[in-house]
């Protein structure tokens, strides 16, 4: 077994998306513009409404998937293509912008926190042009592995045994890990695969 060596530590830089929501970007910054087929991870949260009260407001994606892991909060979820949805705690919308769409993300609250990350996932050339696709996926449907030392949920792919409810079209794994203080944990990672943690 051979173990990968850390290539780069990002940090995460502040900065607005939306119309003016607080975020820290982590790829898709001057430091890491990309990590193919990742092209961008946001962290948002709050406990001050003015960070997010403004949400974000209709908006074009194509060419990738968006998928928005909400750990604290409620937002709303409406696309062009007529779906509508609600992020609440521990839910993920997995959208499948495909060939184009138009959407918003709007809060449904107007204190309190608000948590969680964007992620973008890039498509295969062959499926640039597939059509749009929207996916809810609630807290209770995402699998949690406890294991020595630590839980995971699996957002996607395989892990320890559980399967993830969402289903990229690019291999990929989304795992939400809290591991204990001094404990370890190896992931298997298939050769050529990029990979990345968020701390």
């Amino acid at each position: 077994v051979s173990f990968r060596t850390i290539e780069m530590v990002v940090p995460g830089i502040l900065t607005s998306d939306g119309a003016g929501v607080n975020l820290r970007r982590i790829i898709g910054s001057p430091q890491l513009n990309m990590l193919d087929p990742f092209l961008l991870l946001d962290e948002f949260g709050t406990n001050n409404p003015e960070d997010y009260i403004a949400g974000f407001p209709p908006h074009p994606h194509r060419g990738f998937e968006t998928i928005t892991y909400m750990l604290n909060g409620k937002f709303h979820h409406q696309d062009s293509t007529g779906n509508e949805g609600h992020l609440t705690d521990g839910s993920v919308q997995w959208m499948t912008a495909g060939r184009g769409v138009i959407h918003s993300e709007m809060p449904e609250q107007t204190e309190g926190l608000v948590r969680g990350f964007q992620l973008w996932l890039n498509l295969p050339k062959d499926k640039k042009m597939i059509p749009p696709a929207y996916k809810d996926i609630p807290a209770e449907n995402i699998p949690r592995v406890d294991f020595p030392g630590g839980t995971a949920k699996v957002i996607a792919g395989k892990f320890m045994g559980a399967t993830g409810p969402g289903q990229p079209h690019t291999g990929m794994f989304y795992y939400d890990i809290e591991l204990q203080s001094e404990k370890e944990l190896s992931i298997p990672v298939i050769d050529g695969w990029n990979a990345f943690l968020y701390v």
